[in-house]
């Protein structure tokens, strides 16, 4: 986006994200993509922008059970206001970007990127019942038995001393 020809009032673009777009500089898990994307800058004064972005579509990510390919719905909306000033980046403020003076250009990939990227959540996977058969059937195979809690019959087994006077504490509460 080229901030200093950009005219006052708004201007909307439309991109369409395929798998390629998340296969740059940082890989990520992503193997398909199917997610349109609207933005919307509003050019509000010499160095004022305001930028809105709608992502809608559907990310093919790993299931983090069974690795399976899973689909993840993107449905999400941003709003950024950007402010030229000064001879410094600054993106430490939330929905706030200061970009040098200098720039002509703000490069938009890497927040189309990152709002999309931030939509998925830290655990993915399949809905309860969707996930490879097989895949877990061979994790209940190497699952840890059941946490020993002391009651039953394995009092007789050796522990490390060193947790005796612990025992001991807790006994005599």
């Amino acid at each position: 986006m080229n901030l200093k020809t950009l005219p006052f009032g708004s201007q909307s673009v439309n991109y369409h994200l395929g798998a390629d777009f998340f296969l740059g500089d940082e890989p990520t898990q992503v193997s398909e993509a199917n997610v349109d994307v609207e933005v919307t800058v509003t050019r509000t004064g010499d160095s004022d922008y305001k930028l809105a972005m709608t992502c809608r579509g559907t990310l093919a990510i790993p299931c983090d059970r069974c690795l399976d390919p899973m689909v993840h719905h993107v449905d999400t909306a941003y709003e950024l206001s950007i402010t030229q000033a000064g001879e410094e980046f600054d993106d430490s403020r939330e929905h706030l970007l200061i970009v040098p003076e200098a720039w002509r250009e703000l490069d938009l990939a890497p927040i189309v990127r990152d709002t999309v990227l931030l939509t998925i959540p830290i655990m993915h996977a399949h809905a309860p019942g969707e996930c490879n058969e097989s895949m877990m059937a061979r994790l209940d195979e190497l699952a840890a038995g059941e946490p020993d809690n002391g009651d039953d019959d394995n009092d007789n087994e050796t522990t490390d001393p060193r947790w005796d006077a612990l025992r001991q504490l807790k006994n005599n509460n």
